[in-house]
């Protein structure tokens, strides 16, 4: 004889407290209900609509509104004291945590961020082309493009972003501090990430500090491998260089950058206003930095 959904609350609660991380997707519900049915003497008849509504109503699970300004919102499922970090990889497949939020889960500086950043990487496109000074000027006067694929939930932000097809370079698993799975670029690729789009890490005073908190657990020849399999068009090497030389790194790794040499003046960030040049590295930094 089929069982109540009353009668299996007990063992529902406990199958949803199991998950670590508590965010859950409509799919991730049903599935639930589809490899629990049997065990816990559930009607063949018994929707999953209503199952999911029983959850809410009556099990303590709860519905997470995600909304943006530009974008349609999209519903979430949470239990507990959820995690922010694993309900910003729900949001789209194959995404990983990058920039400021792999900052915060190195444990890079001491920011406690409520914005977290979950890249899907886009399709294979063309290299930028020929490199200038003109062009390099030009492109740093103007303040640096973000994403508007931006959520709100709660007290937390979601940034989505599409970065370069880069078939998941440095991406590497992790616990989060509530002991769910989560995929996260590692510290060298984070430190590349974070020179290249600053504003995602809190700004350049925040890298730095990053770089600080990375002295010692990363191999400046890893960051160097890993800006050189992005290929970038710009030399990002000069702003990586000068920050591991201004974090205190020794000669002998921040060296490895200055060996890729300085061919144009470049920037540390995009539009700044009163900036100073660091004739070694051949590159601009805010004034007071």
């Amino acid at each position: 004889m089929a069982g109540t959904l009353e009668q299996a609350k007990a063992k529902i609660r406990d199958r949803l407290a199991a998950e670590k991380g508590g965010v859950f997707t409509e799919a991730q519900l049903l599935k639930i209900l589809a490899d629990n049915r049997d065990a816990w003497q559930l009607a063949k008849s018994l929707s999953g609509a209503k199952f999911i509504a029983f959850l809410v109503a009556k099990v303590g699970l709860r519905v997470v509104e995600l909304r943006s300004e530009r974008y349609r919102s999209m519903l979430r499922y949470a239990w507990g004291d959820y995690s922010p970090e694993l309900m910003a990889l729900s949001l789209r497949p194959r995404s990983y945590l990058s920039h400021g939020t792999a900052v915060f889960l190195h444990g890079l500086n001491d920011q406690l961020p409520k914005t977290n950043y979950a890249n899907q990487e886009q399709s294979e496109k063309p290299s930028g082309g020929k490199l200038s000074q003109e062009r390099i000027t030009l492109a740093f006067s103007r303040h640096q493009r973000t994403s508007n694929y931006v959520y709100s939930m709660d007290r937390y932000r979601v940034v989505l972003l599409s970065g370069k097809q880069t078939a998941q370079l440095g991406v590497v698993p992790a616990k989060g501090t509530r002991g769910e799975d989560l995929l996260v670029t590692g510290i060298a690729r984070t430190l590349v990430d974070i020179v290249v789009r600053p504003a995602y890490a809190g700004g350049v005073a925040q890298v730095l500090d990053a770089y600080r908190g990375a002295k010692g657990r990363v191999k400046a020849a890893d960051i160097v491998r890993t800006l050189q399999k992005l290929d970038y068009v710009y030399p990002y090497h000069q702003a990586i260089g000068f920050l591991m030389e201004r974090a205190g790194y020794k000669p002998e790794e921040w060296g490895r950058l200055r060996r890729l040499g300085t061919k144009f003046d470049f920037y540390l960030t995009h539009g700044m206003k009163n900036s100073t040049l660091d004739a070694k590295w051949r590159l601009f930094v805010p004034e007071g930095l």
